[in-house]
């Protein structure tokens, strides 16, 4: 496993943070500690538990649906009132919010939890799959 900073300065000057995991379910637990590692260094440690939990259902989703052999998740600060949370894989199949019908449903709620617990989020198509990526607002100046 591979862990950088990237040197790219954000219009924050806050460093991004990136790591290439296998797309398997064990990836969960390093993804959710590079979320707390950034929000912490940013001063962000109230975003942490939603950060986490955000990151493991995008990891979870390209675990599920792709048939890629690593993701690359990324965490920046693109501006001074929110962060972005993304995972990127080798599929340019685009997830949709799905409607859940039963509560017995065992599967189908990784982009509901997503869209309820961010303020935007959204997929960018790339020469080699796709990102798909979650804000959460943070107070600006911190």
């Amino acid at each position: 496993m591979t862990v950088t900073a990237t040197a790219r300065p954000t219009p924050t000057e806050h460093p991004g943070y990136t790591q290439t995991l296998p797309c398997a379910a064990r990836s969960v637990v390093p993804a959710r500690s590079l979320v707390r590692t950034a929000l912490v260094a940013w001063g962000l440690e109230h975003l942490s538990d939603t950060g986490a939990l955000v990151v493991t259902e995008l990891v979870s989703n390209s675990v599920t649906h792709t048939r890629t052999y690593s993701i690359r998740v990324i965490i920046t600060r693109p501006g001074e009132t929110f962060v972005r949370i993304a995972v990127a894989d080798n599929s340019r199949t685009i997830p949709t919010l799905r409607t859940l019908t039963g509560v017995h449903e065992e599967t189908g709620r990784g982009l509901a939890i997503i869209d309820a617990l961010t303020w935007r989020w959204g997929t960018d198509l790339l020469p080699g799959g796709k990102r798909v990526w979650g804000d959460l607002r943070c107070e600006a100046g911190e």
